[in-house]
């Protein structure tokens, strides 16, 4: 039997500082019951694909100043099409039947505060943003 929707609520991570309360708006209730716990799954996956992208557009980000590096997450999420598509996919491919229909409804202001949290998730790990030399296990 199909038990998606408990499988992928039993694998995310319990975010205890944001929590949801009665008087939230359903925008700030969803960001916090669904799309924080969704990043933080994702994350190790947010980095790579950013480092990746990086990668593919010249690797300048790894060469240049701390506040330009800000700026350049910020400019290749905002600008980026292609890239901030491979990303919403990454998030709303963990979101179950329920979430997804939510989403739906207000998908411009869910997608906006998705970017914004996978933005400031990205600046605040500046440090992790390294390319990996990946070598084969064998």
């Amino acid at each position: 039997m199909n038990d998606r929707h408990n499988d992928i609520l039993r694998i995310r991570p319990q975010i205890k500082k944001y929590q949801t309360f009665e008087n939230m708006s359903a925008e700030e209730r969803f960001q916090n019951a669904t799309l924080r716990p969704v990043l933080k799954l994702q994350n190790p996956l947010l980095l790579a694909s950013f480092v990746n992208y990086a990668i593919k557009h010249k690797g300048v980000f790894f060469d240049i100043p701390i506040d330009k590096q800000m700026a350049y997450i910020e400019n290749a999420i905002h600008k980026d099409q292609k890239y901030r598509n491979a990303l919403k996919g990454m998030i709303i491919g963990q979101f179950t039947m329920k979430e997804y229909t939510a989403y739906t409804q207000n998908s411009s202001k869910f997608n906006k505060r998705m970017m914004n949290l996978v933005i400031a998730r990205l600046q605040d790990q500046l440090q992790l943003l390294v390319p990996q030399v990946l070598s084969k296990a064998g």
